[in-house]
């Protein structure tokens, strides 16, 4: 079993930067997708940004293109999601899941491991 644990977030001011951190533990294999999504009320969980397992391939949403920023750091079982440019249409709770496989991936249904999320507030 996988556990995945997020944190940092919170309340932001608009045009302000914040990251998230993403924790693995349990069963852990630096070879996996990681991903972010985001689910804002009464919203479907939307796909945000996505790496490959080692790093060296990512995809992002076009809404997130240019501010947002993936990056992983194996050795110690951490993804991050670095966030600029903050506007209200970014508050959500935000997810960090682990793929089955190994390449970039936006869909939701090949996540297998998904953490209880961490909420950001952006304010006007």
């Amino acid at each position: 079993q996988v556990q995945l644990v997020e944190s940092g977030g919170g309340l932001v001011q608009a045009g302000g930067s914040t990251i998230l951190s993403c924790v693995a533990s349990g069963r852990t294999s630096s070879n996996y997708t990681m991903a972010w999504f985001r689910q804002a009320p009464g919203k479907e969980r939307e796909f945000v940004a996505t790496i490959s397992g080692n790093g060296a391939a990512t995809s992002y949403a076009d809404s997130v293109k240019g501010r947002f920023t993936i990056a992983r750091d194996n050795a110690k079982n951490t993804v991050y999601l670095q966030m600029n440019s903050l506007t209200p249409e970014d508050t959500a709770v935000y997810h960090c899941a682990r793929g089955r496989g190994s390449a970039v991936d936006r869909s939701r249904n090949v996540y297998e491991f998904w953490g209880q999320g961490t909420q950001v507030t952006v304010s006007s």
